[in-house]
């Protein structure tokens, strides 16, 4: 399996875990958590991280189909940042728990990186 191939497959993975398992299975309650701090009600925030589930699957299946395209991966970068910044304003206390946003976000961004790498040496067509 090529590097670029890694990184495809672990971006979807992340993208489908963090959509299917804590918002749609099972909504975590640190999921709830982050949409409450917003100021949502308990029913609204269950809502809202259902919605946000569907939209990380969304995701994911677009990135897994788009990654050769530079749009997908600077969209995936720009997402990341988005919601580490949001935890870090919202909730940051969970930057230091064990398998937080920081050691979630930023190896997945570095993927991207890699591919975009990949796509400017035109390696990727």
């Amino acid at each position: 399996m090529t590097t670029v191939q890694m990184a495809r497959y672990m971006i979807t993975f992340v993208w489908l875990y963090h959509g299917i398992f804590p918002k749609l299975v099972h909504v975590a309650p640190l999921e709830q958590l982050m949409t409450g701090s917003i100021g949502f009600s308990d029913d609204i925030s269950y809502l809202i991280t259902k919605a946000a589930g569907i939209g990380e699957v969304i995701f994911g299946l677009l990135f897994f189909v788009f990654y050769k395209t530079k749009l997908m991966n600077i969209l995936n970068i720009l997402a990341l940042a988005f919601l580490l910044l949001s935890v870090a304003m919202l909730q940051p206390q969970l930057l230091i728990e064990a398998f937080n946003p920081v050691t979630t976000n930023l190896p997945i961004m570095v993927f991207s990186f890699v591919l975009l790498n990949e796509i400017k040496q035109g390696k990727l067509k």
